[in-house]
């Protein structure tokens, strides 16, 4: 059974700083392409970061998310890290981690995603 825990949301200040960690069980890590959603109150669900699987060659970012947020993977670890800084306000939502068929350097669809995780709450003040 695959599991996908997320952790490291929180209440920060704007123009503070979080890591959110996605803990995967039950399939083999680095086999797969790993994403970040993110989605707030009255809003879709929108693709903010993905990177691809093994070395993490591919990467793309929301262009919301460029210059302020990193994705990274530890493999040996089977975990999944989104550095975000400079937080805005409009950065607060639910975040959510993904198990991905692919990563493309153009878009992050819902459709790429083969599992979901139960999300972390980021929320940045003002």
């Amino acid at each position: 059974q695959v599991q996908v825990v997320e952790s490291g949301g929180g209440l920060v200040q704007a123009g503070g700083s979080l890591r959110l960690s996605c803990t995967v069980s039950g399939l083999t890590f680095d086999g797969w392409s790993m994403g970040w959603f993110r989605q707030a109150p009255g809003k879709e669900r929108e693709g903010v970061s993905c990177i691809s699987h093994s070395g993490g060659t591919i990467t793309y970012y929301a262009t919301s998310a460029k210059g302020r947020f990193t994705i990274s993977r530890d493999n040996a670890k089977n975990t999944l890290f989104l550095h975000t800084d400079s937080l805005k306000p409009e950065d607060t939502a639910m975040y959510y981690c993904a198990v991905l068929y692919y990563c493309s350097n153009n878009d992050l669809r819902r459709s790429a995603v083969r599992y979901w995780g139960q999300g972390t709450q980021v929320t940045a003040s003002s």
